[in-house]
């Protein structure tokens, strides 16, 4: 059987699974097509039209040879940066542009799409974790951001459609770095944040209702 490339539909080796790549899900079937308004790629399956693709829905071409759809993700696991999984892990996969996620007992796997970095210069990579969960999180632009931009507020308070950081904040041992949302979905899958990774809302949404505090998280 003849099969198309990931070229054919203007894709590159940046697209990655939206959900449940390794639960089993095969190639999705003929759902109806629209396009991702944040990627503008293709996505297979039923999302309403500017929202986040459902879980387990492919952002590459279902009809594609599979080793080129997994050549095109990678594929990580916990084991690479810790010895025990513990309350949990995630991996944020900067490359990729994707975050990991495994509960303690490995019953649950997810991995989501997630806004990186502008610069590596506000990269920040290794080994931390969670210490705290926080719902409508207010944003304080840090004093480096104020220097960048001086006309940036004081502080925007949890749940002003102006808060950058969405719906749920997951924050890591490092002082002002955070997993969180975003109302701009335009940045996720793009280097577009300032040291934070962002998720589609419903994405943080579910992550938060999973991830524990002190779930280990390996940014690479």
């Amino acid at each position: 059987m003849k099969t198309r490339g990931l070229a054919a539909f203007g894709l590159s080796r940046r697209s990655f699974v939206g959900g449940l790549f390794a639960a089993g899900y095969g190639a999705l079937g003929a759902n109806a097509q629209q396009i991702d308004p944040s990627t503008g790629l293709p996505v297979y399956g039923n999302a309403e039209q500017g929202r986040a693709p459902d879980v387990g829905v492919y952002q590459i071409d279902p009809e594609a040879d599979n080793r080129r759809n997994i050549s095109s993700f990678r594929s990580r696991h916990w084991s690479e940066f810790f010895s025990d999984i513990g309350a949990g892990v995630i991996l944020a996969d900067i490359n990729s542009k994707a975050l990991h996620y495994w509960n303690g007992d490995e019953t649950i796997y997810r991995v989501y799409p997630c806004s990186i970095p502008v610069s590596e210069d506000l990269t920040k990579r290794g080994l931390t974790e969670i210490v705290r969960k926080a719902k409508n999180p207010p944003w304080t632009p840090t004093p480096d951001m104020r220097r960048r931009t001086p006309d940036l507020p004081l502080r925007v308070e949890g749940g002003d459609p102006d808060n950058p950081l969405g719906p749920y904040g997951l924050y890591l041992s490092w002082p002002a770095y955070l997993i969180h949302g975003t109302h701009d979905t335009r940045k996720i899958g793009r280097r577009s944040s300032n040291g934070c990774y962002g998720l589609y809302n419903e994405h943080i949404t579910e992550l938060y209702g999973m991830a524990e505090v002190g779930t280990q998280v390996a940014i690479f």
